[in-house]
């Protein structure tokens, strides 16, 4: 029975021992740097300034659409009141 549990203390030990030998130490990398950051900061610039430029541009066309809607209406508007009165008209012509 000692024989027994003498044989497997020192199985359970040497499995211990060949874990811990099989699991190597971390090894710690330091992240990448890049030396040149100028470049990206000016790249991010001009994609503001892009962003901004686009942001007007938009904004002016908008103004103008704004501007043909309100036309577009009081054309709708004036041909609403040209309708109407075409209406009277016939009515009118029909009573004699």
């Amino acid at each position: 029975m000692r024989l027994k549990f003498l044989v497997l203390g020192a199985a359970a030990l040497f499995s211990a021992l060949e874990a811990m030998a099989q699991s190597p130490a971390p090894i710690v990398v330091p992240a990448a740097v890049d030396s040149t950051p100028a470049p990206e900061k000016a790249q991010k610039d001009a994609d503001d300034a892009a962003i901004t430029a686009a942001i007007a541009l938009l904004q002016e066309l908008k103004t103008q659409n704004d501007q043909t809607i309100k036309k577009q209406q009081a054309a709708l508007e004036a041909l609403d009141h040209l309708q109407k009165d075409a209406d009277q008209i016939r009515i009118f012509s029909k009573r004699g």
